[in-house]
């Protein structure tokens, strides 16, 4: 991340948040001595994201399903999702990187149905709060890519509707 030019580096950022301020932002600051330290600096921006750039972010956000659901449970989730973006105006975004595999279906779900219920200024706060945690988990991945490849230019970033976490094991594809 730190070698990356300029554009290479917002461009890689913005596989992990889809708002552009906020990977301009994060990619002005570097150099990073550490994950750490980039974390921080993701954090420190998503936190300070305008209502626009929080938009932006979250329609760049694909939903999302675990692999091997059942068809009543990709329903389900369809139908959860599109009674969201209704309510909401924007896809539903949660951060499943400590959620047990097994879990996951049902966390999601869980989660997608609570949320149906809040209001939507509350919703926006939970949904920015959901973003920068996956924006930490894809930043900690993509790192680590670029470790394991020993990359000294930013490599091609995980596909953003690959999931709506960042795991490297992520059991999740676009629904």
């Amino acid at each position: 991340m730190n070698s990356a030019t300029p554009r290479e580096a917002e461009a890689a950022l913005l596989t992990c948040c889809g708002s552009l301020h906020w990977a301009r932002r994060v990619a002005d600051h570097r150099p990073y001595p550490d994950l750490d330290a980039l974390l921080a600096a993701s954090d420190e921006a998503a936190y300070d994201l305008s209502p626009g750039d929080l938009a932006e972010a979250l329609a760049r956000e694909q939903p999302a399903a675990p692999h091997g659901t059942y068809t009543a449970a990709h329903t389900a989730l369809r139908a959860a999702h599109a009674a969201y973006e209704s309510r909401f105006g924007h896809t539903f975004v949660v951060c499943l990187d400590d959620v047990a595999r097994a879990e996951a279906l049902d966390h999601l779900l869980s989660a997608l149905r609570s949320r149906l219920g809040n209001d939507p200024d509350d919703e926006r706060a939970i949904a920015a709060e959901e973003l920068r945690r996956l924006a930490r988990g894809r930043l900690t991945r993509l790192t680590r890519i670029q470790a394991a490849t020993g990359a000294s230019e930013t490599p091609e970033a995980p596909a953003r509707d690959e999931c709506p976490q960042a795991r490297p094991d992520s059991p999740y594809v676009p629904v």
